[in-house]
């Protein structure tokens, strides 16, 4: 069967499609975008446009959506400006977030720049609101609130509506790393209680090494990478012609076929979960991930049934076999740690079962799924 790539949480395919207009991009638009002569125009008048086409996909005005280098830069670059420029010190995060955000606001907060405090999570993965309301209520500081969309380790789905809401009624600015949400879920952000968000376009069949941020209008947030006027001041440095337009065509490819898409994936997904519970009695799911209302359509995570002697060679065994998936999100890799969300979620006897992250794209099939089960069923039996 070849490779079995059930890891695109971590990244995803890019598109025929996106490969060839970055091609002729760099062939055609090859002028740097600041230049005042027709090839730089050119290359302007294309970025605009990719900048158009995402304000409208979601409900934003054009000059809300700023270009970066990918989710990471997005998160760093709000947290860090909302301390230095607008003063924020009190930050309210969870313990399950990326790292992109918890690193900076435990960087920031080892400094003595601001106040940290971790919302409590439920088994699910979801904040408790009671918490929440605590944590925005005791001072009268001004505050941020950041929590992802779609946790990229258990997939939980948070309620935008209701937290944004909640964080507006008590003077707080919300923003939520969406890189996981964007490309799979229609948002409309001038609808939804959302200051700030970020989108990286290798999650959803783009090119890696550029995503893009949407900052509300009058926030005040001012940028972060000087050196010059690009991106309305908010992000200095000569802009990745090919790569935005790689992004654009992803991103109008990932939401035309949307609904057939996460149609299929659910099914996908359901077909999983049935199977790893029929051929070894005893798994469980971490998260949201074994409910298909309420977590993502793309991401499962499965606590086996499996002696910790086995459990310690798994991923390294199913990667021998072709089937490429995660222990835990891509970003820690090669560390010893483990997961940050699987220690918050789960007991200290529920952590010695072995967890993998399966996570699905349109290129996935069923035959995998069932290739996948007799490779974990023998190994179980080994």
């Amino acid at each position: 069967m070849g490779m079995i790539y059930f890891d695109n949480a971590a990244t995803t395919k890019i598109y025929p499609e996106v490969s060839k207009v970055m091609y002729d991009t760099m062939h055609e638009n090859f002028g740097n975008p600041s230049s005042v002569h027709a090839a730089g125009r050119s290359a302007k008048a294309k970025i605009e446009s990719a900048r158009m086409t995402i304000a409208k996909q979601m409900g934003v005005l054009p000059k809300e959506i700023i270009f970066t280098s990918g989710g990471t830069e997005g998160d760093n670059t709000i947290l860090q400006s909302a301390l230095l420029h607008l003063g924020i010190h009190h930050f309210i995060s969870s313990p399950i977030e990326h790292h992109a955000v918890l690193h900076t606001l435990k960087h920031m907060a080892d400094q003595g720049l601001i106040r940290l405090d971790l919302v409590k999570v439920l088994p699910s993965g979801s904040p408790d609101m009671d918490h929440l309301i605590q944590l925005l209520t005791m001072n009268d500081e001004k505050k941020m609130v950041s929590l992802i969309h779609v946790n990229n380790e258990v997939g939980t789905i948070l309620d935008l509506e209701a937290v944004g809401n909640l964080c507006h009624q008590h003077n707080a600015l919300f923003h939520t790393d969406s890189v996981q949400s964007i490309g799979h879920f229609s948002l409309n952000y001038e609808s939804l209680p959302v200051d700030f968000a970020v989108a990286s376009a290798h999650k959803f069949h783009g090119p890696k090494g550029v995503g893009f941020s949407y900052i509300k209008k009058d926030t005040g947030l001012s940028g972060m990478i000087l050196g010059g006027s690009q991106e309305r001041g908010m992000r200095a440095g000569t802009e990745a012609v090919h790569n935005i337009i790689g992004m654009e065509t992803a991103f109008q490819i990932s939401y035309q076929r949307m609904e057939a898409d996460s149609l299929y994936l659910k099914d996908l997904k359901s077909y999983c979960l049935n199977q790893l519970q029929v051929a070894l009695p005893g798994t469980s799911f971490n998260g949201s991930s074994g409910d298909i209302e309420n977590s993502t359509y793309t991401i499962v995570n499965a606590r086996l049934p499996m002696d910790e002697r086995k459990a310690k060679l798994l991923a390294f065994n199913l990667d021998l076999q072709g089937v490429c998936c995660s222990k835990g999100s891509a970003c820690q890799s090669g560390s010893d740690l483990g997961s940050h969300v699987l220690q918050t979620l789960l007991t200290s006897e529920q952590n010695r079962a072995p967890s993998l992250r399966f996570s699905f794209s349109p290129n996935n099939t069923k035959k995998e799924i069932d290739k996948l089960i007799d490779i974990l069923v023998d190994y179980v039996k080994s």
